[in-house]
């Protein structure tokens, strides 16, 4: 018995050993991975695993849907400014009154050193004029009936627009009282019609001796 070709020949059968294994790890391996293919694909066909599988590609992301636009809400309409409301007729009405009666120059005058009786005579030259024109612009009547410091008897029902009672009111209508004024209705208007581009806030121009 040669001794020298003992470990040789030992060598030989452990090199076919490991290949063996290797070479069946290597098949268990490539079965796995084949059955867990034709399980992802739910085909009966076997799928040979690729060394370098291709990307599949993404579908791309469904895009969200717009949100839909909010219906505005409809603000309530805010009360007129005092810039937006019509004051012609109440500046045309202080320009007839100073045109009249020069109404303003007697509200805008100092009056501290008159005397009562040059107070009176002024009062009574622009009572005069606001009469004549309130009276050829409008017409004016009393509410009440009656005349003032007499006795009078508010109705059930009254319109408190009308009748403004003052004192210890108790109870309801009707009531007796004294008429103190008898109030004022306007029945008649007929302001002049302002010519186009006419300022209205001039209500006086400035006057000028020459």
């Amino acid at each position: 018995m040669n001794l020298e070709t003992g470990p040789l020949t030992i060598d030989l059968l452990h090199l076919v050993l490991i290949a063996a294994v290797i070479f069946l790890v290597i098949t268990v391996i490539r079965i796995n991975a084949v059955t867990k293919a034709m399980i992802k694909t739910g085909t009966s066909t076997p799928v040979e695993p690729s060394a370098n599988p291709e990307p599949q590609p993404q579908s791309e992301p469904e895009p969200e849907p717009e949100p839909e636009p909010e219906t505005p809400i409809e603000q309530p309409a805010s009360a007129p400014t005092v810039e937006a409301l019509n004051t012609d007729s109440a500046l045309q009405l202080l320009g007839l009154l100073q045109k009249e009666s020069r109404f303003i120059d007697f509200t805008q005058e100092d009056l501290t050193d008159l005397s009562d009786a040059e107070i009176g005579a002024v009062a009574r030259l622009i009572q005069a004029g606001s009469q004549k024109a309130l009276a050829h612009y409008f017409t004016l009547v009393p509410i009440a009936s009656e005349l003032e410091e007499s006795p009078i008897e508010i109705p059930v029902g009254f319109d408190p627009a009308h009748y403004r009672l003052n004192g210890n009111v108790v109870g309801e209508a009707p009531f007796n009282g004294t008429l103190i004024h008898r109030g004022w209705r306007v029945t008649r208007c007929e302001l002049p019609k302002i010519a186009q581009g006419h300022d209205t806030t001039i209500l006086a121009p400035a006057e000028v001796e020459l």
